[in-house]
């Protein structure tokens, strides 16, 4: 597996999905160019470089992850796979992780170049202007936040957006003061202290997965990602907060967030994953940055929010854990489950069973659809990662007058456009969920008339068979990253 991100670039160039990119202006163009990229059918993942007003040696890494293929890629799953199996795969996977705390090393990659103090100069790296009315330049889209907690001592490494205010302070921003990061930051600034704080900018993919996880107070996302690599990450005590830094990690800004009773500076607004700005700019708590650590020709990991379907990882974690909670809770036979709109929509494949089979599934699913407005039940032969297929499945078998429940008061967050300021301001951020059966009544599933289309296991025989020929005898078939040759 990868060792670090330029192996991953590595093998995503191996699977001839990299494209190279020179000449991007950081202001709104590279970010634009990963926008339209990320929608397109191909959806390469972007390698920029001589980037302008930056050094030639400098880059950034945009859309890793955002296809099934390149996120089965960074979890170690055969990215061969078709993206429900990618899923299922990776569900397996994850019921048997076991934890790999990280060990320590006394060098580290990033020890290339060091500024500190006076000499911190962050105008040197690249942060770009992701979306045009992004109130300044982002270091960190897809950035890792290092703190320990003060009591139990544990690390904490997940991902909060980090804009550039100058030389040496940047902006860290908790969209909600539940995060575990704000948690932390408060216990020491509650004592009248600064906390101690790492930026990582270019961690590698198992990392930057295990960042987006919501896991449980004093597990670190280090044993984590550790665990989907199957080796412990390798860290280094950084020089000024004694904190782990991920020794291969690309960029490393190392200091001080100083409580907010002594300095804020304003952060945002910013693009947000669901298409829309959320909010104007507010206070957010500033970074002194007391040392910047890098590699010889640094990348950076850009993973901006962009207009749905385009999103960080292109298979739903998240549904993963919703498909988990439903067997959980003793729902038996489903088949499949998917989130769609950047999980702003969520599909369950069930085989049904019996009456209220469909409307069990989707009111647990809706329970644990964050943020998301539509919950889908489809049957077993709908693919619930085919968003054509399920909407084919609504307008055939769902009867709206029969078919469809709203749930109220429901879970939401101050991200939401359609929440309105007055009620984010009151902290009302719920809204309502649609449960839309789009399945064949049970009571008379059976006389259902039949479907004209291939079954799934026809289809597959059908795609063996036949697949390079429909694909044309120079397609590529897409391959797993080839193995090293000897001399």
């Amino acid at each position: 597996m990868y060792k670090d991100l330029r192996g991953f670039i590595k093998q995503v160039d191996e699977l001839g999905v990299l494209r190279r990119i020179s000449g991007a202006d950081p202001k709104f163009e590279l970010g634009g160019i990963t926008e339209v990229a990320a929608g397109s059918a191909e959806c390469p993942a972007l390698l920029f470089d001589r980037i302008k007003g930056y050094e030639s040696r400098t880059r950034v890494f945009t859309n890793a992850t955002t296809t099934a293929q390149r996120a089965a890629l960074a979890l170690g799953i055969d990215p061969s796979l078709k993206p429900l199996d990618a899923l299922k795969a990776w569900m397996k996977k994850r019921q048997t992780l076991k934890p790999q705390s990280p060990i320590e090393v006394a060098k580290a990659a990033f020890q290339d170049n060091i500024m500190r103090g006076r000499n911190v100069d962050l105008g040197k790296l690249p942060a770009p202007y992701w979306h045009r009315k992004d109130g300044g330049p982002y270091i960190g889209s897809g950035s890792i936040v290092i703190m320990r907690d003060p009591d139990g001592g544990w690390i904490n490494a997940s991902i909060y957006r980090v804009q550039v205010h100058g030389k040496n302070r940047v902006t860290i921003q908790f969209d909600h003061l539940g995060r575990h990061g704000a948690i932390i930051a408060k216990k020491y600034w509650d004592k009248g202290e600064g906390c101690p704080v790492a930026v990582v900018n270019g961690q590698d993919p198992a990392l930057f997965i295990a960042g987006f996880e919501y896991l449980p107070d004093g597990q670190s996302e280090y044993d984590f990602a550790g665990s989907i690599k199957g080796a412990p990450m390798e860290t280094m005590r950084g020089p000024i907060t004694g904190l782990p830094l991920p020794a291969h990690a690309e960029i490393i800004l190392e200091g001080e967030l100083v409580p907010p009773s002594k300095s804020t500076l304003p952060e945002g607004p910013f693009g947000e994953f669901t298409g829309y700005y959320a909010a104007d700019a507010r206070p957010a708590p500033v970074m002194q940055v007391s040392a910047v650590y890098h590699r010889d020709d640094p990348i950076l990991l850009g993973s901006p929010p962009m207009k749905p379907p385009r999103f960080h990882f292109g298979l739903p974690f998240r549904a993963a854990s919703i498909w988990s909670n439903l067997e959980m809770a003793g729902v038996t036979d489903v088949v499949g489950c998917w989130q769609h709109v950047a999980q702003l929509m969520t599909v369950v494949a069930i085989r049904q069973r019996y009456a209220g089979h469909a409307k069990r599934a989707g009111l647990i699913a809706a329970a644990h659809s964050y943020m998301g407005r539509l919950v889908v039940v489809v049957d077993d032969d709908v693919d619930p990662s085919n968003l054509a297929d399920v909407m084919w499945a609504v307008t055939t078998r769902c009867e709206p007058a029969e078919q469809i429940d709203i749930v109220r008061n429901a879970w939401s967050s101050a991200l939401d456009p359609r929440i309105p300021d007055e009620s984010k301001r009151a902290g009302i951020t719920s809204h309502s969920k649609a449960i839309i059966e789009a399945v064949r009544p049970f009571g008379w599933k059976d006389k259902y008339p039949p479907t004209s289309a291939l079954t799934a296991e026809e289809a597959q025989e059908i795609e063996q068979k036949w697949g390079g020929r429909i694909r044309g005898s120079a397609a590529k078939e897409i391959a797993k990253p080839k193995a090293k040759r000897g001399k």
